[in-house]
C-alpha cells in the first residue's frame, strides 16, 4: 500500500521545539526551597498578579456574578453530561474477589486518590471546559480534595466563567497561579493545600514539563503535547464540512497538526482549494495559529481503499479521530489507536471538547498507541489483597519456597519454611530447589 501526499507537513509537532527543561527545573527548585514567597514571587512577575494565591468564598461568588446566566445554563448543561458518562464510567470498576484455590482467597479493591490538583489553561482562552473535565471527573472518582489551578490575566485574576465552572463542578479550593507556579504550588502543598496525588490537564510547554520532571513524586495523567486531529472521509463527505472541521482544530495554535486522509483525490484538491476560505474567516489571532498551522504542520493524504486508510490512521495515532465515510460500524470495530473518536458528520470535535460528556485531556504526539484520555479511572488505583486458610497456603508456601530458591532469595524461601514448619510439625516438606 502506498500513500500519496498531496501535502506534506514542513514540520512536526516537536520541530524548533524550545528546551524548556532548565528554565522549569530551576523554578520548581526555588519554589521548593523558597515556598509560598517563592511562588507569589514568580507569579507576580510572570502574571502581574498579587492577588490571593487562594480564593476566597467571597471572591468566588463574586466571580460567578460576573457569569451570564445564558453561559451558567451551557455550563450547567455541559456538566450534567460529562458527569453522567463518568458515572458510568465509573460504573465499569469493581471491587471482586476470587477464591483461586480451596482456602486461597484473592480480591481486587478501586479506592481513589486522596487529592487530585486540576490545572485548567487561561491566558489567550477561557478554558472553561477543561475546569469541567478535570475537576468533574475528581468528583466522581471520590477524590476527597480537589484543587483547581488556572493562571491569572493579571490583576483582574482567573476568567470568572472558569470560577464558575471549577466551583460547579466541586473544586475545594481555587488556585489563583499559573505555569510551573501552579502545578509546583499542588505538587509541594503550599497554601495550606494537601499535596496532591495525581496532577491533571492540559497546559503550555511549561506545564507539560513540569509534570514530566515532578512525574513519579507525584502521578500524572500523561505528558500532552500540541494538539492535533485527524479527519477519515470519504467521497460522500462534505469538503465545506471537512475544511471547517481541519479549520477549527487548526486553530488551537500554530503547531497543531490536523490532518486529512481519504481514499478520493476530488474531495481532497477541494478540501485543500477551500481551506484559505475557511482559515481567512476566523478572528485575527485564531486565524493567524490557523494558518500557521495549516502551512507548516499539515498534511493531506490520498489512500487506494479504506483499510488503507485506517491502517494510515492508526499508525498516526491521533488525539482526536473524525470519521466522516459510509459504515460507521466497521470504522469503530477496525480502528484502533485514538484518544476519541467522532463517527458521522453529525458529530465534530468541539462537540467532544465542550459538551458531549466524553473528556476533552487526550493524549497527544502519538499516545493514544498506549494509553487513553483522562477519565475517573486516573483518580482511581486498583489494588489487590489476598487471605488464606493454613490449608490454603500449604501448596503455595511450598511453591514459594522453592521458586525463591532457584532464584537465589534465600530470604524469602525461609518465610514460607517458617510457617510450614509452625503449622505443619510432623510433616516433612522438600523445599529445595533441584528437581
Amino acid at each position: 500500500m502506498a500513500r500519496e501526499y498531496l501535502k506534506k507537513a514542513q514540520m512536526t509537532a516537536q520541530t524548533n521545539a524550545d528546551s524548556t527543561q532548565d528554565i522549569v527545573r530551576g523554578i520548581l527548585a526555588d519554589i521548593e526551597q523558597g515556598r509560598e514567597e517563592k511562588a507569589l514571587e514568580i507569579s507576580s512577575r510572570f502574571d502581574n498578579y498579587t492577588g490571593n494565591a487562594i480564593l476566597t468564598r467571597a471572591e468566588i461568588e463574586a466571580a460567578k456574578e460576573k457569569v451570564p446566566q445564558k453561559l451558567r445554563d451551557d455550563m450547567n448543561f455541559a456538566h450534567d453530561n460529562i458527569k453522567r458518562f463518568a458515572e458510568a464510567q465509573k460504573g465499569t470498576m469493581s471491587n471482586m474477589e476470587i477464591e483461586i484455590q480451596p482456602g486461597l482467597i484473592t480480591g481486587q479493591k478501586t479506592i481513589p486518590v486522596n487529592a487530585a490538583g486540576c490545572y485548567v489553561p487561561g491566558g489567550r482562552y477561557a478554558h472553561i471546559a477543561s475546569a469541567m473535565m478535570t475537576v468533574t471527573t475528581a468528583k466522581v472518582a471520590g477524590v476527597d480534595h480537589i484543587t483547581a489551578c488556572s493562571p491569572p490575566n493579571g490583576e483582574e485574576g482567573i476568567h470568572p466563567a472558569i470560577i464558575y465552572a471549577a466551583d460547579l463542578c466541586g473544586a475545594d479550593k481555587i488556585l489563583s497561579l499559573g505555569g510551573v507556579q501552579g502545578v509546583a504550588s499542588m505538587t509541594y502543598g503550599l497554601f495550606d493545600l494537601p499535596a496532591a496525588d495525581i496532577i491533571v490537564g492540559p497546559g503550555n510547554q511549561f506545564v507539560a514539563e513540569a509534570k514530566r520532571q515532578l512525574f513519579g513524586r507525584v502521578g500524572i495523567d500523561m505528558i500532552a503535547g500540541p494538539t492535533d486531529s485527524l479527519i477519515l472521509a470519504d467521497a460522500d463527505a462534505d469538503p465545506e464540512i471537512v475544511a471547517c472541521d481541519l479549520a477549527g482544530q487548526a486553530e488551537h495554535g500554530y503547531n497543531s497538526p490536523v490532518w486529512l486522509v481519504t481514499d478520493n483525490r476530488e474531495l481532497a484538491e477541494t478540501v485543500i482549494a477551500l481551506m484559505p476560505k475557511y482559515i481567512d474567516s476566523l478572528p485575527e489571532l485564531n486565524r493567524e495559529n490557523a494558518m500557521a498551522a495549516w502551512r507548516d504542520y499539515a498534511e493531506v493524504i490520498l489512500c487506494d481503499d479504506r483499510e488503507e486508510m485506517a491502517a494510515t490512521s492508526d499508525d498516526y495515532a491521533p488525539e482526536h479521530l473524525t470519521v466522516q465515510a459510509a459504515d460507521l460500524d466497521w470504522w469503530l470495530d477496525r480502528l484502533t489507536n485514538y484518544g476519541s473518536l467522532f463517527l458521522g458528520e453529525e458529530t465534530t470535535v468541539a462537540y467532544g471538547d465542550k459538551s458531549t460528556g466524553t473528556n476533552h485531556v487526550l493524549p497527544t504526539s502519538r499516545s493514544a498507541r498506549y494509553t487513553g484520555g483522562l477519565s475517573v479511572h486516573k483518580y482511581m488505583k486498583v489494588v489487590t489483597y489476598q487471605r488464606a486458610t493454613r490449608e490454603g497456603a500449604k501448596r503455595v508456601a511450598i511453591a514459594t519456597a522453592r521458586i525463591s530458591r532457584l532464584e537465589g532469595m534465600e530470604g524469602h524461601a525461609r518465610t514460607a519454611d517458617i510457617r510450614l514448619a509452625k503449622y505443619y510439625p510432623e510433616e516433612q516438606f522438600d523445599l529445595t530447589a533441584e528437581g
